[in-house]
């Protein structure tokens, strides 16, 4: 897909079609990351968790490898 440069002020800017952003999951409240890898310029959505998910992502982690985690710190 090719895109053309559009003015915004004193920047400039890439619209982005909405089929594409729906495709990602990306609204308009996503904040995204713009990369420089070798000779391209990549946009990423940065994905957040909460405080409650990472919480219940430990805690799933640390009852299933209880066992491990208690040999490791012998």
């Amino acid at each position: 897909m090719k895109k053309q440069l559009v003015k915004i002020g004193s920047n400039f800017g890439i619209i982005i079609d909405e089929p594409l952003l729906d495709s990602l999951g990306i609204t308009i409240d996503t904040p995204i990351e713009v990369t420089i890898e070798r000779d391209s310029l990549v946009l990423r959505p940065v994905r957040t968790i909460s405080e409650s998910d990472a919480a219940a992502a430990y805690e799933r982690v640390a009852t299933k490898h209880q066992k491990s985690f208690k040999r490791l710190s012998e």
